[in-house]
């Protein structure tokens, strides 16, 4: 049987796709296709580009029968580049001289990244951020540097900041700079991106925008990036990240029409000026409109296998919606997210306090969705996104207020584009469901809803849990586990090492989810200090560096003072370091001194000081006790009924260094006016007459909640016993960064359930969870000694690598007036800490 003749040149992720929309609909085998890959590996998932980043195993981010093994009809050259077309003859040139003749050749080469023509790109500490090559690249500059070398990233859009997360993830400390006043420009306005850029430079980012690159020269360690506002930055290597330009040159070379600003330009049914090609993707411009996003790439590619079969398919327009997460940061963009339709109307709630910013662009009436952005809390992105054109389903304002009724998944039209990427509507989910598709596996497989950049899966797992699906618990897509059930694996096993324990019951190479929990359980189970071999890569940045760090890259120093007690020697010390640093210092909320502005290298010296004085580490950086907030009590106060300070030194001292699913604080009253706030607190106790009253699970913040009565009139062994088990049981338990008042309220049977296993031993485990506890009491070591003491640790303390004795000079502060501040950008902003 003779066929007709398709070839593809380039082999990315649209290229991909066409080859399997062509086969799945080609049911007479009508065409055979031959497919032209430039680059030595098949296709693979270029959005997901950053998690290569610390497996570097390429099988990782391979697309799913991307080899096309046991169809005879795809003929696939892996390392083979078309050089030249010949239109008139319909024959492909190759970069091994071979010559392949087609019935229909479909351009989808993609795009290249854009490189400024700044003085010194060509340089060898240069890179761009496209390939699995380039991160190669990347990779061994990185490490030659060592960690804490410094990266700039040119560009500070979506792919700027996704190479800012790869520099991070490999231990480098990341510089961004953006020509325009916004980082992301393209997708928040200046509300958002203001936020966006507080919360990144929270996270280890220092962002500068409104900045330009003058040039790029030699250095004694590598580069320094010299930019338009006079100021420099020594760094490693350079990335850019300016953006893309559609690769064109092979269409131009060949004759074929190309678009005002690049691009091959093609009618709504992708064919070019030349009947017999067409082009998807990112080469492609569609009635002179280049789309760079996956989405519509894969639209097009769906539109040149219908017409190659006979159909009529046209491009329909593009979902140029965006989501990020990066570092724990949420930002989305959607439909006209800049309010440029005409009588558009902006509702915007800005919460620079809680890092939260989020807009919604609506009809001149308000009654008609149009766009909106999110940046900081992006969780109503996957039901608002399919809602845009449609009828509000409430008042605008509402719809985006922390304590407003949110649209549900069940809210949406049928006909709602639930998944962008692959077009795919509610409707046809639902249906899929109604079918017996029961897990987001098999919704994935029969509808490739959330195959591709995975935004839409909270509301696939909505829609799965309206129709009674139960849904998995598992931690991330590295481990089906829950957070509990791997608790237990963990304990049960006696597994130390993130790479042991994902190599028998995970997959992968772990991700910015599992990597820190999984160091908080190891943790939580053992001894070992958190930057023991293995243990410091899996570190969020606070617990690498064991402080906390500020908006400026300088770090907070939090010393440890049981119950709020310090010794007039020790504040003596606490004093002169401050002065001789230069610090900043406050009394916090939680009856402790913040020490603010101290870079990374000065840490080891200003921690020497303060343990020589007999202090410790106030774990004020990591998911663990924080402080034990105390009032002075029977000793000194006339109304005191208990010693309240003697037992918050006790408990202090008891759980200090206990690592957990999240932060944990204590309040201990000497009697019911209660003025350590106790009830506030994750662990609240209140003397009586009678003894203690034992409160548990309150938290301040966002969403504050009071402590509820667990055991009262209890004496101070009773006590301790109570909260041995409290604690352990919710360390075993809870899920990943979450508080003790959600926990409790997830627990079947809630507070009287809790009641039942720590004050009755219900579940008969009560002396296991007091036997963990004694094995934390006995193990515990002050984390900063142990740094001291260690000479491998201490080497993870410079600002640069190759000269351990310079300053990071992009750190500045205002004296100037009554308080020492940070200086952002020419700017003074006062230093905040979440050491509270």
């Amino acid at each position: 049987m003779s066929h007709k003749s398709a070839v593809v040149v380039g082999h990315g992720m649209v290229g991909h796709r066409f080859v399997e929309a062509l086969r799945a609909r080609d049911e007479l085998n009508e065409w055979s296709i031959t497919v032209l890959c430039e680059e030595p590996l098949p296709a693979y998932d270029r959005v997901g580009l950053s998690s290569y980043v610390g497996s570097w195993d390429h099988k990782e981010l391979a697309l799913a029968g991307n080899d096309y093994a046991g169809d005879d009809l795809v003929d696939l050259r892996i390392g083979s580049k078309a050089v030249s077309i010949d239109r008139e003859s319909r024959e492909v040139t190759t970069s091994s001289g071979a010559a392949v003749s087609y019935d229909a050749l479909v351009m989808a080469t993609g795009s290249y990244p854009f490189v400024p023509p700044v003085p010194g790109h060509e340089r060898p500490e240069c890179y761009v951020y496209r390939t699995l090559d380039d991160l190669d690249g990347i990779r061994a500059t990185a490490e030659a540097a060592g960690p804490g070398s410094v990266g700039v990233v040119i560009g500070g859009g979506l792919l700027g900041l996704e190479a800012a997360n790869a520099l991070r993830l490999l231990g480098m400390t990341p510089h961004v700079v953006e020509y325009n006043s916004r980082l992301m420009p393209a997708q928040v306005d200046e509300g958002g991106g203001a936020v966006l850029e507080r919360l990144v430079a929270d996270l280890g980012l220092t962002v500068h925008t409104g900045v330009g690159t003058r040039s790029i020269e030699a250095s004694d360690n590598g580069v320094r990036v010299q930019l338009s506002d006079d100021s420099a930055i020594d760094a490693s290597l350079v990335v850019f990240s300016a953006g893309i330009r559609p690769r064109d040159q092979l269409a131009r070379d060949t004759g074929l029409d190309v678009g005002e600003r690049g691009g091959i330009l093609t009618d709504r049914g992708c064919r070019t000026s030349d009947e017999n090609v067409y082009a998807v993707g990112e080469c492609a411009a569609v009635e002179g409109k280049c789309y760079g996003l996956v989405a519509p790439g894969y639209t097009t590619a769906e539109i040149v296998a219908d017409r190659l079969l006979g159909g009529e398919a046209e491009f329909p327009g593009a979902d140029m919606s965006t989501k990020l997460k990066l570092m724990g940061v949420d930002v989305a963009s959607f439909g006209d997210a800049m309010a440029t339709s005409p009588g558009a109307l902006e509702v915007v709630l800005n919460d620079a306090s809680k890092g939260t910013y989020a807009k919604l662009v609506v009809s001149d009436d308000a009654k008609t969705l149009l766009g909106g952005i999110l940046v900081g809390d992006a969780s109503a992105y996957a039901t608002l996104r399919p809602l845009v054109g449609s009828e509000l389903p409430g008042d605008p304002a509402a719809l985006i207020s922390p304590v407003g009724e949110k649209p549900g998944a069940g809210a949406l039209p049928d006909d709602a584009e639930v998944c962008s990427c692959n077009g795919v509507t509610k409707g046809t989910i639902c249906g899929a469901i109604a079918d017996g598709a029961c897990d987001l596996a098999a919704i994935k497989g029969c509808t490739n809803a959330g195959t591709t950049c995975g935004g839409c899966l909270p509301t696939v797992k909505q829609l799965l849990a309206s129709s009674g699906v139960v849904m998995s618990k598992a931690l991330c897509e590295h481990f089906e586990q829950s957070r509990a059930e791997l608790f237990q694996i963990v304990q049960a096993t006696n597994t130390r090492t993130f790479s042991a324990l994902i190599a028998k019951y995970g997959k992968g190479s772990g991700c910015d989810i599992c990597k820190p929990t999984v160091a908080s359980i190891l943790a939580s189970t053992d001894s070992d200090h958190i930057l023991h071999r293995q243990q410091a890569s899996l570190q969020d940045t606070n617990d690498h560096f064991l402080a906390n760090i500020q908006k400026n890259g300088t770090y907070s120093v939090v010393p440890r003072m049981p119950g709020g007690e310090c010794t007039p020697e020790q504040l003596i010390v606490i004093g002169e370091v401050a002065r001789d640093f230069g610090l900043y210092t406050k009394v916090t909320g939680g009856q402790r001194i913040d020490l603010f502005g101290a870079r990374v290298e000065q840490l080891p010296a200003i921690w020497k000081r303060l343990v020589n004085a007999g202090m410790e580490s106030g774990q004020a950086y990591g998911k663990s006790l924080r402080t034990v907030k105390s009032c002075v009590g029977s000793t000194w106060c006339r109304y005191g009924v208990q010693d309240s300070v003697g037992m918050a030194v006790n408990l202090e001292n008891r759980y200090r260094g206990l690592r957990s699913p999240h932060k944990i604080k204590f309040g201990v009253s000497g009697c019911a006016r209660e003025c350590a706030e106790a009830r506030g607190k994750d662990v609240g106790v209140i003397a009586t007459e009678n003894g203690w009253n034992l409160y548990v699970g309150g938290n301040g913040g966002q969403s504050p909640k009071h402590a509820q009565l667990l055991a009262g009139g209890l004496d101070d062994e009773t006590l301790v016993r109570y909260i041995d088990r409290y604690l352990m049981f919710y360390v075993r338990t809870a899920d990943r960064l979450q508080r003790t008042a959600p926990w409790m309220e997830s627990l079947d049977g809630g507070l009287d359930h809790l009641k039942a296993v720590v004050c009755e031993d219900s579940l008969g485990i009560g002396s296991e969870l007091e036997e963990d506890m004694a094995k934390h009491v006995a193990g515990y070591r002050d984390e900063w000694a142990g740094v001291l003491e260690d000479p491998e640790k201490l080497s993870r303390f410079v600002s640069f690598v190759n000269a351990p004795d310079q300053e990071d000079p992009t750190v500045s502060f205002d004296d100037s007036g009554a308080r020492k501040v940070p200086v952002l950008m020419g700017m003074p902003k006062f230093a905040g800490s979440t050491s509270e």
